[in-house]
């Protein structure tokens, strides 16, 4: 009774209650070993911390590291992380509201209605035009490819056709969540776990699984833990009745109960809705176009005597590959769509749309935390970035900021560029996920409708947004797109000469020189333009560039870090080039290019990256933003010595190849 008492008056955030509880309960319990003791230990580290006794939690944290259970071991480690930063915080700035003690409320009333805002399109609009636009061009493909080799009744090509589509994605569909669970087994070692070792970790998460699934009338989905502590949490399946819900511990490490239920509640909602299912078969249909482009590409290659078979072929295979492009747009439209429905289903079933705000900045944190301690990405993130609740490659930017100020303030300048960037929409359309700043607007405006106040000030954060200077992002907006495209404008200003001059002095070769000389100068004037001049690099450090509004993925902010390198940037790849670089404000992404190419690249990562591992180091380079930061390094100096960069050689030794060859080849040819 006590221990139900405590955890309940853990999840309601009644911190000195939960704490007055939990303590009697473990002075009355004798059996140490037992695994209600070590719960209740554990939520009693938890109620610690919220009830700001860190003292207390970090002595707790300690005496469960020497358990006899791993598991045990590996949570208290981890929270002893959370506690140790945040003490370091405390003491640094004692005004700063940390959410362990304070946190916005959540409706007494579960099971709410939350009007979704005007962010993301209909979610059976979008599934259904995604899919019947995908059917439509794999069948379209398929129907081509069998008519153009030659078949002899179009009627019976049609029905193969048909009956090829709808057997090779009819398996897929059916047999995929088998091939998903042996990868899980070899790549992650998932352990499955009953509902019971969920309630021992989150009580509120158990009781969200249970009443979900009896109001939605499905089965529980089939619940796996991958020990491992970058935080995420992902589904997949065929059907809900075999749905697989998987988490990271990572997840139970760095998240509060409350906030670990949304996550699941979230998980939950793509079932619901099935979006698990309409992904899958998706992503079959894209890659059915990508095998059809391949088909054509390699049976155009073959040397048939027929022209007009093999013009056939070859403008299917153009069109297969176009498919495929716009295939992988329309997934990503869908799945951005997806997440945020999911998002409306956990606040609407928990009435806890706060809960998830922070669940989102505290994974967001969770996996900086790790990256930071690991010597490489973890391949766990990397494998599952597109099914996971967060894109872990968007999570450099609000993890840092929540890492050095666990309040909401620094986090909303970071999600102004998310919302008024015009790069930021640019951006997103090759993400899988929403701009993190996009999705706690929408879940603020569900505390909004129900009279909640919200963890983000995010009325601040849109006034902030407004008080930017719009000439000047507009106009840095439009120059970069123009000076990213360069080369192409002035190669079809070349063409255009080019022609003007064969029509006036009768010289066919003309055509060829001013396009290549146009697309080798413009090549040089963009790499000049994009790389301005590093000589005169301002001091800076990776939190300032975090916050900044205007920062652009494609002309680079010359700037200087001073820091510690503290692993590679290559998930899984031991001869990687590209470095973690940390300050005292943060972590970023620094990306080595060789003047020898993928080669020297491999080379240097082979032979000097291991030696440069934890060295204090000076950078200088150029810092860009997209779904993750990054610096494009120039110069890296040790005390010992400076190694150079050279991002801008491969561009600027192509242009002047091109401008040759331009020169060359009229030659070459007239001779």
């Amino acid at each position: 009774m006590l221990l139900n008492d405590g955890l309940k008056a853990l999840r309601n955030q009644q911190f000195a209650e939960a704490v007055q509880l939990l303590e009697e309960y473990c002075q009355n319990n004798r059996d140490r070993q037992s695994p209600f003791y070590i719960q209740a230990q554990m939520a009693l580290a938890r109620a610690y911390r919220g009830n700001s006794q860190i003292n207390k939690s970090l002595t707790l944290c300690q005496e469960l590291s020497q358990n006899g259970n791993s598991e045990v071991r590996q949570w208290a480690k981890s929270f002893l992380v959370l506690l140790e930063n945040q003490d370091n915080l405390n003491l640094e700035d004692s005004e700063s509201t940390h959410w362990g003690e304070e946190k916005a409320e959540r409706v007494a009333q579960i099971g709410i209605k939350l009007k979704m805002p005007k962010i993301a399109d209909r979610l059976v609009v979008a599934s259904s035009a995604t899919l019947i636009l995908l059917l439509g061009m794999v069948l379209a493909l398929c129907l081509g490819i069998l008519l153009i080799v030659g078949h002899q009744n179009p009627g019976f090509g049609l029905i193969i056709s048909i009956a090829i589509t709808l057997i090779f994605n009819g398996l897929a569909f059916l047999i995929s969540p088998f091939i998903m669970d042996l990868t899980q087994n070899w790549l992650y070692k998932t352990r499955w776990v009953n509902l019971a070792e969920i309630k021992r970790q989150s009580p509120e998460t158990a009781d969200v699984i249970l009443r979900v699934c009896r109001e939605k009338k499905i089965s529980h989905p089939r619940l796996g833990i991958i020990d491992d502590q970058n935080p995420t949490a992902f589904t997949y399946g065929s059907f809900p009745s075999q749905a697989r819900l998987i988490v990271s511990q990572g997840l139970f490490t760095y998240l509060d109960d409350d906030e670990i239920a949304t996550v699941y509640a979230h998980e939950l909602g793509h079932i619901v809705h099935w979006d698990f299912a309409i992904m899958t078969l998706g992503s079959t249909l894209v890659q059915i176009t990508y095998l059809v482009y391949l088909f054509a590409r390699e049976l155009g290659r073959k040397g048939n005597s027929d022209n007009k078979l093999k013009d056939g072929i070859k403008a299917a295979s153009i069109i297969a590959y176009i498919f495929y492009i716009i295939g992988t747009y329309l997934m990503l439209y869908l799945s951005r769509t997806r997440e945020y429905y999911a998002d409306h289903f956990a606040a609407e079933v928990t009435g806890n749309p706060n809960g998830l705000s922070r669940a989102l900045v505290k994974i967001a944190y969770g996996i900086v935390e790790e990256a930071q301690k690991a010597t490489e990405p973890s391949k766990l993130m990397e494998g599952t970035r597109t099914l996971g609740i967060y894109d872990s490659k968007g999570a450099l930017s609000t993890g840092t900021v929540y890492r050095i100020k666990s309040s909401s303030q620094p986090l909303g300048r970071v999600f102004v560029w998310d919302l008024f960037n015009p790069w930021a929409k640019l951006v997103e359309l090759n993400s899988t996920h929403p701009l993190t700043g996009k999705r706690i607007r929408a879940l603020s405006t569900y505390a909004e409708q129900v009279g909640l106040e919200t963890d983000f000030n995010m009325a601040e954060v849109v006034r902030e947004g407004k008080r930017l200077n719009q000439q000047k992002l507009w106009h840095n907006f439009w120059f970069e797109l123009v000076i990213g495209n360069l080369h192409f404008l002035a190669a079809f200003l070349g063409f255009l000469l080019g022609i003007f001059l064969t029509i006036v002095t009768q010289q066919k070769t003309a055509l060829i020189t001013f396009v290549f000389l146009g697309f080798g100068v413009g090549l040089i004037i963009k790499t000049l333009l994009l790389y301005p001049d590093f000589k005169r690099s301002p001091e800076s450090n990776i939190l300032s560039l975090m916050c900044d509004p205007y920062a652009s993925p494609v002309r680079g902010q010359p700037i200087k870090l001073e820091g510690e390198l503290i692993g590679r940037g290559d998930a899984g790849y031991s001869f990687g080039s590209d470095l973690k670089l940390q300050d005292n404000t943060g972590m970023i992404f620094a990306r080595y290019v060789s003047r020898f190419g993928g080669l020297g690249n491999f080379f240097f990562g082979a032979t000097q990256v291991q030696n440069l591992l934890g060295s204090s180091v000076t950078t200088v380079g150029w810092f860009r933003r997209g779904v993750a930061p990054w610096l494009d390094l120039i110069e890296v100096s040790t005390e010992q010595k400076t190694i150079n960069s050279y991002p801008r050689f491969g561009a600027l030794l192509m242009g002047l190849g091109v401008m040759i060859l331009g020169l060359i080849l009229p030659v070459a040819i007239t001779n």
